[in-house]
Formats: structure tokens, sequence, C-alpha cells
């Protein structure tokens, strides 16, 4: 038997950190993780981009523990997702492989499948675990599972809005510089908390571009980014642009008249430019 689950990235409405109240939404840059039985009695993981594979290996230890059972498994992903970028990378490949793993354990065992809560939740204390996320990511990780855009409250994990985004083009802007958030500065971004509290209130109406422009100019200048990139992008017409996560992408949401004078103003920067879109379609079975 094998199972196969793609999980969308996510990018930043409103980062977390600050003060554990976050948003984020789809992309359609995903991870694909295949679970397969072996003869062993080990968890056999393989990255194709050679990566460490800590997180998976961790991810199907911990639904092998909620089902006590032991057996062996081949794990591999593909991926279309950068890593490392603030596109909620950790956070797509946890859901990829709980859901996997969890798919082929319920139906070879015969056990009962788990909830998406418990997908989540499994998801969520595995990275803290790994030491990949600060704060859970609850929202990037609610973001790529359900997909569409969501509101959260990070710290009591309770999703505050779900619901579909507008469907549009997105372009990502990939600065050259690789960024971990478990190493971001979480005291210089706390002294922003009160700025970020007012960007979460539009963000809580719905005014998603808003709160996303008004995050992204805050992040991007506490953790020396260069705010210029989303302020050119919005020069240039895209209705949003703003740091995702901690870095290094920078995302612009963005309509058929203006992505290519986006493209064009950001071909001033030193990096690379990602078209995708929104994703509303979440973590799926292939």
């Amino acid at each position: 038997m094998k199972v196969l689950v793609k999980s969308p990235g996510s990018a930043t409405i409103i980062n977390a950190i600050a003060s554990g109240f976050g948003s984020a939404f789809g992309i359609d840059l995903n991870i694909i993780s295949k679970v397969s039985d072996n003869t062993s009695s080990d968890i056999k993981s393989k990255s194709d981009i050679g990566v460490s594979t800590k997180l998976m290996d961790m991810c199907a230890e911990a639904v092998l523990n909620h089902y006590d059972v032991s057996c062996g498994l081949d794990i591999e992903t593909e991926t279309n997702l950068p890593l490392a970028s603030g596109l909620s990378s950790s956070s797509a490949l946890s859901n990829s492989v709980v859901t996997a793993v969890s798919k082929f354990i319920s139906e070879e065992y015969d056990k009962e499948p788990l909830t998406d809560m418990e997908i989540l939740n499994l998801a969520i204390d595995t990275s803290l675990k790994a030491k990949v996320t600060i704060t859970g990511a609850f929202d990037d990780a609610s973001a790529s599972y359900f997909g569409g855009v969501v509101v959260t409250d990070n710290y009591n994990r309770k999703l505050l809005i779900k619901e579909p985004m507008e469907e549009k083009k997105v372009l990502i802007f990939l600065v050259d510089k690789e960024s971990s958030t478990i190493n971001s500065d979480v005291d210089r971004m706390k002294l922003i908390s009160p700025m970020v509290d007012l960007a979460f209130n539009e963000a809580k109406n719905k005014n998603y571009y808003l709160a996303l422009n008004l995050n992204g100019l805050l992040y991007s200048n506490v953790l020396g980014y260069d705010s210029n990139i989303a302020i050119e992008a919005l020069s240039a017409g895209a209705l949003a642009s703003g740091l995702s996560g901690t870095g290094s992408a920078f995302t612009a949401i963005v309509d058929n008249d203006s992505i290519d004078d986006v493209k064009d103003k950001w071909s001033q920067f030193e990096g690379r430019i990602i078209e995708t879109k929104v994703n509303n379609e979440g973590t799926v079975f292939l």
C-alpha cells in the first residue's frame, strides 16, 4: 500500500511571533509525501532535495506512538516549495507526513482515522519538539492544512476565521538569503507587538490586504530586510505585498494588469521570482 499526500505552503498576513495571534493563506507551492511499508521495523526517510529528514522521522514516530503501532515505513518527499524562506515549509512537511502516515496506519491496521484537529495538533507538537518553530505556527499549519485564509489564536490553537481566499495570482520574491524561524530575534520582534496588534485587528475585520501590508512593513524593518521590495510592488499595482514569516520571501498578491509591472520592478533587486497562486484546496490525498 502507498499513500500520497500533498500539502501547500502558506504566506503570511500576520506573523504571530510578536503577539501570539496570526493569519496566513495557502499558496500553490507544495510538498508531496509518499508513505509505504518496508520489510524492516525502521522508518526510512528520503528528501528529494537532500535536507535533514529529522522532522519527517519525528512526525512518523508521533503517529505510530499515537496508534501504539510498530512497523517499518518508507517516506519520500517531492517539493517545489522553497525551504527556510518564510513560506511554511515546515508546516507543509509535517502536515503531509502526519496525514499520510495516519491514513496508512488507519487502513492497514483498521484503526480510527485521525480528525483534522488531531492531525494538526500532532504536526504542531512535533514541529515544536523538532525546534523548527517558535509559536507552533498554528496559523501556518492551518492555512497549509485547510487552504484558504485563516485568522488564529496560536497559543490556544483556535481558529477565529477560516474561509476561502480571493483567487488571485501570487508573486514571491526570494531574497538571496536563507532564514530559519527558530534563530530569529524574538525579543526584537516583541517590541513591535502593539503595532502588529493594529494590523491583526484589520485581519480580524477581513481587511486581509491592508493587514498584510502593515505586517510586512513592520517585520521587514525589525528583521533587517529591505522594505522597498514590498513598496515597489505596491507602486506597480500589487493588491498587497510584504515579508512572509521571518523571511526571506516577500509576497505580492497581483492581478493580470499588475503582474508584469511587479516583476519588472522586482528585477532591480538581487533574488529570484516565483509565480504561483492562492491555494484554497489545502492538504489532499493524491
